[in-house]
């Protein structure tokens, strides 16, 4: 029989275990932004393009023919680097800090906490 304490940390590490699994596809997100407004949550892909101006920044991560922006206080990742991104989902977030095609400077972004290069 388990003492309390080894159920605690049981729930404890299997709770870590599937926040660490939960990371969502792009076109997750994207299908129903609203369902994840201002919800923490990750994302997974792959960085194709990345942009820094006076220490902010926003790098896109793609997951095949989807993309999601990611805004960030903190340095970009590598262009190509396989990323696990978690953050804020934010809609008509201002993006006119950073050079971007007018059809994105307000839109659907994820206000990054963290991110987690994958292998």
């Amino acid at each position: 029989m388990m003492s309390r304490q080894q159920r605690i940390a049981l729930v404890f590490g299997l709770a870590l275990l599937a926040a660490g699994c939960g990371a969502l596809s792009i076109k997750q997100v994207l299908s129903d932004p609203g369902k994840f407004r201002n919800q923490t949550l990750t994302v997974h892909g792959t960085v194709d393009e990345s942009v820094s101006v006076l220490g902010r920044g926003a790098y896109r991560i793609s997951d095949g023919d989807q993309s999601l922006w990611i805004v960030t206080s903190s340095g970009a990742p590598r262009k190509g680097a396989h990323v696990n991104v978690t953050g804020r989902l934010q809609e008509g977030y201002d993006l006119s800090f950073i050079k971007l095609p007018d059809t994105l400077q307000n839109g659907v972004v994820l206000v990054d906490a963290s991110y987690k290069v994958r292998d």
